[in-house]
């Protein structure tokens, strides 16, 4: 037996088809910037949207530790500062050591932030 071409497109299988509806709220100006978009790409806001999803980046918040070690860093560049005045004052042989420490200490800093995030 031969089955009957109805005409019309073929039924798409399971995992084509659009099937989950989210909303999003937005203000004002949220909302017109995403409607430019699209319209400067020639799509719709629904297709630049699902665009973002799949081609997008989303970047991690930092957590309590990452801001402990910035904290940390920075008072770092603070102490690297008084170093360098100590040396333009008193010389640069006498804060030498000083300055190797530190700037160890800033090594192992950066080192462990690049690893974590």
């Amino acid at each position: 037996m031969k089955t009957e071409n109805k005409g019309g497109r073929p039924a798409k299988v399971a995992g084509q088809k659009k099937g989950y509806f989210i909303g999003v709220k937005m203000d004002t100006e949220e909302y017109y910037t995403l409607k430019a978009k699209a319209r400067e790409a020639g799509i719709s806001i629904s297709e630049c949207v699902r665009q973002s999803v799949l081609r997008g980046v989303i970047k991690q918040r930092l957590n309590t530790e990452m801001y402990d070690l910035i904290r940390k860093l920075c008072g770092m560049a603070n102490n690297l500062n008084q170093i360098a005045r100590k040396a333009n004052a008193q010389g640069y042989q006498n804060a030498q050591s000083e300055n190797l420490q530190l700037a160890s200490s800033i090594r192992k800093l950066v080192n462990h932030l690049r690893h974590d995030s």
